[in-house]
């Protein structure tokens, strides 16, 4: 049924495994990291995060586009991923607040992908051999001929991309009722929600571009400076740790989400590393480590920090612990320092899309912040 009104479309992963299937979006050809997402929704905030950025998305859930698309529920300008991977897209979206159906918004964004695909065989593909390079072509027919251009596309190891989604010019989100807090917020891939949710505890969010200095975000005279999600590896993003280590010097309280967890743990000396195929979607198990306590939480990231978690480090910023850990991995979900005033956590609290157990992590900001004053 699929490929009755559909072109034929090409998958070819960099080892060159092969996957069939029909054009979904635009008509073209995309190259990027393959990368699988578990959520069974939220498909508008995943195309949409700048996290995303220089990456070709399977979904793992086999029925997307069922609900269309809204103008409420968008994280950013415009939509990030370099490519879109579906086994079953919907006929016809069903849901009161669409407006577009998911194939239209990939079509008006440029936004080559691939349907008909068996996308567990490729999800299991990409578990066990890791996210690699893939070409999605709806224009290609050689399966070799892509191959080598997929060869040819540049690997995530080493990208800088966070300067590619910054927003161009700060901007201000307000408090909503009662200014309790200034935020400095540095936008290395910044989603909607985060600021908002900020904004629903009384701060006043200044947004400012990825390659701001130190300076500038003590400029805006903050309570507490924020370090935003994004794209790319955290080993070539120099101009955000050293922003990161000047606000330290500061001693201005900071928090740090996902990117800015692994721009924290640079700043502090840890190194950090790509995982095998990485974290993406809303239904990832997270321990904080103080509390014992589980929280489900959404994540994107191929990234993460090389910290101990045995033991209480020594840095040039006093002792730092890792407060939160997956209990899929044992990868290091979070960060806390003990002399300073400054945390960060591997995931999305924001919640757009996924859950809320990691709401109360703005409300521990605002906490540090008040004990800043």
């Amino acid at each position: 049924m699929i490929g009755l009104a559909r072109k034929p479309a090409l998958l070819v992963l960099e080892d060159g495994r092969t996957f069939r299937g029909y054009q979904y979006g635009a008509e073209g050809e995309t190259f990027g990291e393959a990368v699988f997402t578990t959520g069974m929704t939220g498909y508008q905030e995943t195309l949409t995060d700048p996290s995303y950025h220089r990456q070709v998305v399977v979904m793992t859930a086999p029925h997307v586009g069922n609900t269309g698309v809204n103008d409420e529920d968008p994280e950013s300008r415009r939509i990030w991923v370099a490519g879109y991977v579906v086994r079953d897209p919907a006929r016809l979206p069903s849901n009161w607040r669409a407006k577009r159906t998911l194939d239209e918004e990939l079509v008006a964004y440029g936004v080559v992908g691939i349907c008909g695909i068996d996308t567990r065989a490729l999800t299991r593909h990409l578990r066990e051999r890791g996210a690699m390079r893939v070409g999605v072509s709806s224009v290609e027919t050689d399966p070799d001929a892509l191959a080598e251009r997929v060869l040819a596309s540049p690997s995530m190891v080493g990208a800088d991309l966070a300067r590619e989604v910054t927003t161009p010019e700060p901007y201000v989100v307000p408090a909503q009722g009662e200014k309790r807090f200034t935020v400095a917020a540095l936008d290395l891939g910044i989603k909607a929600m985060t600021p908002y949710r900020m904004a629903e505890r009384g701060m006043e969010v200044h947004v400012l571009p990825a390659t701001s200095t130190a300076e500038d975000l003590l400029a805006v005279d903050p309570d507490g400076v924020f370090f935003s999600n994004g794209p790319g590896d955290p080993a070539t993003a120099d101009y955000a740790v050293e922003a990161m280590r000047g606000v330290l010097d500061a001693g201005k309280p900071v928090f740090g989400i996902c990117f800015g967890n692994q721009i924290l743990g640079r700043a502090l000396g840890f190194g950090t590393y790509k995982l095998k195929y990485g974290h993406r979607g809303i239904n990832q198990p997270v321990m904080d480590r103080a509390t014992a306590k589980v929280e489900i939480t959404a994540h994107n990231h191929g990234f993460a920090v090389d910290a101990p978690l045995d033991k209480v480090a020594e840095t040039p910023y006093g002792r730092v612990e890792v407060s939160h850990v997956c209990l899929n991995d044992d990868v290091v979900e979070g960060l806390r320092c003990l002399d300073v005033p400054a945390f960060s956590v591997q995931y999305h609290p924001e919640a757009a899309a996924g859950p809320h157990d990691a709401a109360y992590l703005f409300d521990r900001f605002a906490e540090l912040m008040k004990g800043g004053r």
